[in-house]
């Protein structure tokens, strides 16, 4: 096969806007420590262009007192239906265990000198997998992801949900941890969950990648409700947009194009791409056939990579073309005439 990747090259094309150094959490558990031979360059590179499933993990939030921590692990258990399993295989299956959990977290919490009022007694983190993800195989790399990250470290249990579209884990970590330390996370521990995570499945030979949005061309961050409404009302036509509508957008979109963030992303996604462009030529010339295979894949993901639009623009470019069509329709009687 072809020498064809340049390390520095892919690592910037695929790196978070975080820095790891940042992290606050132990490195056991992280990806550097499980030392996966699939995060070698090439293969990282040919899940992304067949643009496999990536994973998710969220932090949904934090409890703050006893009362809280109960009723948080009885939503998440559905009142004991489900179990809660927690390190070593233990499995808490009635209401009793439940709440004798909270019960507990919250002495040895409380037992602890150096604990502020407001300080949290949990953290509530969401493990995600998109729709057919074989339900098995991501709860046991969940338990795994689970034991690795914070099994010599924190206290935890979760529970795994396929009562909906997408099968996902609820993972509950005692803040305090058995050292003393406070358990206080950074983006960088999230992307570090995220690569780890990513990483069990694979070894339960679940295809899963944690790559940031701008290795894959996306740049527009979750719509804010009230601009999708708005965005969707255009698209169906049951608002006709009016001038000062199209008026009022072109001038949020001007001052959009003059954020400082703007020309940064742009040149920042032409370096990507090219990156992309640059592997696939020189993979096309390689006599090795999973090399010129890898390249007509790499060819393909860039051209339908996404455009490098913010969704002010998009939602601009829509009204705009509203504001046509409507302006078409509406002198389409008097050319008749």
């Amino acid at each position: 096969m072809a020498d064809f990747i340049q390390v520095r090259g892919f690592e910037e094309a695929i790196r978070p806007p975080v820095r790891s150094k940042r992290a606050r959490i132990t490195d056991h558990g992280t990806v550097s420590s499980l030392s996966c031979a699939d995060m070698a360059p090439r293969a990282r590179l040919d899940r992304i262009a067949r643009r496999v499933p990536e994973v998710m993990v969220k932090i949904t939030g934090r409890t703050k007192d006893g009362g809280h921590l109960a009723a948080h692990l009885a939503y998440i258990s559905r009142n004991s239906v489900l179990p809660l399993e927690g390190p070593d295989g233990e499995r808490l299956e009635t209401r009793d265990a439940v709440k004798a959990l909270a019960t507990d977290w919250m002495a040895e919490v409380e037992a602890d000198p150096r604990r502020r009022k407001d300080a949290s007694v949990s953290l509530s983190i969401v493990l995600s997998m998109p729709p057919g993800t074989d339900p098995f195989r991501m709860h046991d790399a969940s338990r795994a992801f689970a034991a690795r990250t914070f099994g010599e470290t924190h206290t935890y249990v979760f529970a795994f949900h396929i009562d909906e579209r997408h099968p996902h884990v609820h993972l509950t970590v005692r803040t305090l941890g058995h050292d003393g330390r406070k358990l206080n996370p950074r983006k960088a521990d999230l992307e570090q969950w995220r690569q780890t995570f990513a990483a069990v499945l694979r070894d339960r030979g679940v295809e899963a990648e944690a790559t940031p949005r701008r290795a894959r061309g996306v740049v527009r961050k979750a719509e804010i409700g009230a601009v999708r409404r708005m965005r969707e009302r255009f698209e169906k036509g049951q608002v006709a947009p009016s001038k000062a509508d199209i008026a009022a957008v072109r001038a949020a979109l001007d001052q959009a194009r003059r954020q400082p963030w703007i020309a940064p992303t742009r040149e920042r996604q032409v370096a990507v791409r090219k990156y992309f462009v640059a592997q696939a030529v020189a993979l096309s010339r390689s006599p090795d056939a999973e090399d010129q295979r890898l390249a007509k894949i790499l060819e393909t993901f860039v051209k339908t990579m996404p455009p490098v639009e913010t969704r002010r623009e998009a939602l601009a470019k829509a009204i705009e073309g509203r504001a046509v069509k409507a302006t078409i329709r509406d002198r389409e009687p008097t050319r008749r005439r």
